[in-house]
């Protein structure tokens, strides 16, 4: 049998889970009023909105598109913030098309924890780039997945492509 390193989720194993905040704060709401970018993989910033790269990503450079403001429904997006989540989405697929090499996205949104959302209180645009053959029995039988990249490299790398594209 081969064996697998992945040493970046350690870190993620072994540190104590983020409980709901008491007075409703999010996670990204956090994340959009901090400035350490690099720490919090921040990759792109706008006015209305932010670009920030999945600590525990699906695949690869999956990146996820959060507004400033906090709001749950994609109804209670105002007209900026609507489209500037889209436009920013745009972006991030061009840069992920460059740096990536992408065959393909899955792009969108879980609202609601039945839908699958992890951050319920505060709506995000996934945006995960998509190969052949990219699933494979690591997810179906071992619950694992496998990031040819350290996150920071990428998140790197990204940054540097989405400032291009701004």
């Amino acid at each position: 049998m081969e064996v697998l390193h992945a040493p970046w989720r350690i870190g993620y194993v072994l540190a104590p889970k983020r409980p709901v905040a008491p007075d409703g704060v999010s996670l990204f709401s956090e994340i959009g009023q901090s400035s350490e970018d690099v720490t919090n993989l921040v990759v792109a910033r706008g006015r209305h909105c932010f670009v920030v790269l999945n600590a525990y990503p699906y695949n690869a450079g999956h990146l996820m598109v959060v507004p400033y403001r906090q709001v749950a429904g994609l109804d209670e997006l105002n007209d900026e913030e609507a489209l500037e989540l889209m436009q920013l989405s745009q972006r991030c697929v061009r840069a992920l098309r460059v740096t990536l090499k992408p065959q393909g996205f899955n792009v969108g949104l879980n609202l609601g924890k039945c839908a699958g959302a992890g951050i319920v209180e505060h709506l995000h645009l996934h945006v995960v780039p998509r190969w052949e053959g990219d699933t494979n029995f690591m997810p179906v039988l071992g619950a694992t997945g496998v990031l040819p990249e350290a996150l920071q490299e990428t998140a790197a790398k990204l940054r540097a492509e989405l400032s291009r594209l701004s």
